[in-house]
């Protein structure tokens, strides 16, 4: 393809559709990161009694160079490269690593569990911080009439915003676009009506002014680094909704309204703070026109809220992910839309996600103290990613991976200094995101544990399938008419149903039909959906295969074994599921305590039922004791 032809093609109405589309669902958190992001970085300043006029170009020069670096450089020119099968995200990374490396490696999903991790951390953090922040713009209009109703009224949004999850966003998503459109519009008219203010603030252009403070004043520098972060917050957002809008809209997007939105508000912000350094309190307000600040404070509202509800959606997906890859226990997914598969709703993530929003808005009760608590998660999520693509570029042996490769460890040493910066936060209140991931993450370790060791025991428990049916073939017991489906965790041993079925109600129906479910490594599976194989005692084995983003769904892998010779009606067929109820034990492998969070996890995971789409007037649920 010509240069000609691919620019025709990136410029096609289509491809501008789907880049005015991201401008709603991917920018939101990054666009909003201007309100208090020039506030944090000064504030070091500040209290170190420099002058703020003069550290101001360091600032400047600091915010914009990490969105070149950070956004730009690594996830629009490097990271977006790194696609499975059109899906990004930390766990599709994961999974795009393990398959090049080829085989399951325990390193490549610990990392990927210490990001999905941070990354729940970091949808609680966002709608806090983001909606208090826009909130707090009343202060600017009226601090005394308008302060004690600050928390009130952001409780109010936030909890008003989590309660509605369920519905989906099909019917206000198509207004995200045209609003944050105008958000970015309104962020670029208020840098240049400020840039006047101070002309030289274009000097902040040059890196070495950024590189100057640094050098000749680290302790400060660390400090003031910790605030510049905030600026690429949300960053993570371009590779993980890479799968619903395409890499080329988002890069599109990105480059000819998001970055250049972003950079004349900070230019304009930091003349500002050059001409008025007492506004350096809150300079995002302070330099709106009076008659503005209105309409910009409902705004801001709206555009936190927005951003707040692509984070909560990022979580759900995520969710789904972790679910299908076996790090977190079964939930149910409700797809929300007809039209858009990406739209999902989770309840349990949903109610979990809400009380950690809730509660860090009550522990720290400003979008300054939130400052504090920001930026960690989002970095350790940032950091894992810069790390899984070190190891994919490296592997892939990409034509340009030298280069690809030596831009990501340089990013990375930009990264390790960010989270250096960010972890000074920690006796602030950083500490509370760190407590959170780690709890996720032992979360998911106990699980995957203590799934393993149930199925190590049910392994050494449970008769080959193949054999029973071949022993049964030579001694038949009573056989009624209908189909029974049977769900089974591995194709090669019997499933507790059969044996219990056989035990308390010696029959066995005409036609056997023995179904696992197997999660691919590819976010949606698009070859045979099944695989089919003939058994003893005319049973039928049956493999369904789905995409670690796909619900899986019983009665549409039974309606695709049509091809493969096994007609059965998935609404006329018995299914028959074995129920566990785990109980503790002095002798189990796993520490009492852990057992304890094993079994309430197993206990709140979704039924089969509802998870695998199974009628559930057609089921029949026979159950076993055991310990882990």
């Amino acid at each position: 393809m010509s240069s000609t032809s691919a620019q025709q093609s990136l410029l096609s109405k289509p491809q501008l559709k789907l880049a005015f589309a991201s401008i709603g669902v991917v920018f939101g958190d990054i666009g909003t990161s201007p309100i208090y992001t020039m506030r944090e970085a000064l504030k070091p300043v500040t209290g170190a009694g420099v002058d703020v006029a003069s550290a101001t170009y360091g600032v400047v020069s600091l915010l914009i160079w990490a969105l070149i670096l950070i956004v730009t450089l690594k996830y629009v020119i490097i990271i977006m490269r790194a696609d499975n099968h059109g899906e990004g995200g930390i766990l599709s990374e994961v999974v795009l690593v393990e398959n090049l490396v080829g085989k399951k490696s325990g390193y490549i999903l610990a990392l990927g569990m210490i990001g999905a991790a941070f990354f729940f951390g970091d949808a609680m953090i966002t709608p806090a911080i983001s909606v208090l922040s826009a909130v707090e713009g009343l202060q600017v209009i009226n601090a005394d009439l308008f302060t004690p109703f600050i928390l009130p009224l952001t409780l109010a949004i936030l909890v008003g915003l989590f309660l509605i999850q369920f519905k989906g966003t099909d019917l206000v998503a198509k207004y995200f676009a045209p609003i944050t459109f105008i958000w970015f519009l309104v962020l670029a008219a208020l840098g240049l009506w400020h840039l006047s203010d101070n002309l030289s603030v274009f000097q902040a252009l040059n890196p070495l002014y950024g590189i100057n403070m640094l050098w000749r004043q680290p302790g400060l520098a660390l400090l003031v680094t910790g605030g510049v972060f905030l600026a690429v917050t949300g960053g993570e957002a371009l590779y993980a909704d890479m799968g619903h809008l395409g890499k080329n809209p988002i890069r599109l997007a990105w480059l000819a309204v998001v970055f250049p939105g972003l950079a004349l508000n900070y230019l304009g912000q930091g003349a500002f703070v050059m001409a008025h350094p007492e506004a350096v309190s809150n300079p995002f307000f302070l330099m709106t026109p009076s008659w503005a600040l209105v309409p910009l404070v409902l705004l801001t509202t709206v555009v936190t809220v927005i951003a707040s509800q692509a984070v909560i959606t990022g979580a759900f997906s995520i969710g789904q992910q972790a679910i299908a890859l076996g790090l977190i226990p079964r939930m149910n997914v409700t797809h929300t839309s007809e039209t858009e598969s990406g739209q999902i709703y989770v309840s349990q993530i949903n109610w979990m996600v809400m009380f950690g929003v809730i509660m860090l808005v009550l522990v720290f009760r400003s979008s300054d103290g939130l400052a504090s608590a920001y930026g960690i998660a989002v970095n350790v999520a940032m950091l894992v990613n810069t790390l899984l693509g070190i190891i994919y570029f490296w592997k892939a042996e990409h034509n340009k991976r030298w280069i690809l490769v030596s831009a990501l460890i340089f990013i990375s040493l930009l990264e390790f200094t960010f989270l250096a910066a960010n972890g000074l936060k920690i006796a602030n209140g950083g500490y509370l995101p760190i407590l959170i991931g780690l709890a996720i993450i032992m979360t998911m370790l106990i699980w995957r544990k203590g799934i393993r060791l149930l199925l190590a025991k049910l392994q050494r428990e449970t008769l080959e399938l193949k054999g029973v049916l071949e022993s049964l073939e030579r001694h038949p017991p009573a056989r009624v008419a209908g189909a029974a489906v049977f769900m089974q965790t591995d194709n090669k041993f019997a499933p507790s149903a059969l044996m219990h079925n056989l035990k308390h109600n010696r029959v066995l129906h005409d036609r056997l039909i023995f179904i696992a479910v197997k999660t691919m490594p590819q976010p949606r599976w698009e070859d045979d959906r099944v695989v089919v194989t003939q058994g003893p005692l005319g049973s039928w084995i049956v493999e369904a295969r789905f995409g670690y983003m796909e619900q899986p769904d019983v009665r549409a892998a039974l309606r695709a074994c049509a091809a493969h010779g096994l007609e059965v009606d998935p609404r006329q067929a018995s299914y028959f599921l074995g129920r566990r109820v785990i109980k503790t034990s002095a002798h189990a492998k796993m520490p009492l305590w852990q057992q304890r969070i094993f079994i309430m996890l197993a206990n709140q995971s979704a039924r089969a039922i509802d998870f695998f789409r199974i009628p559930p007037d057609r089921v029949v649920e026979l159950g076993m004791q055991m310990s882990v």
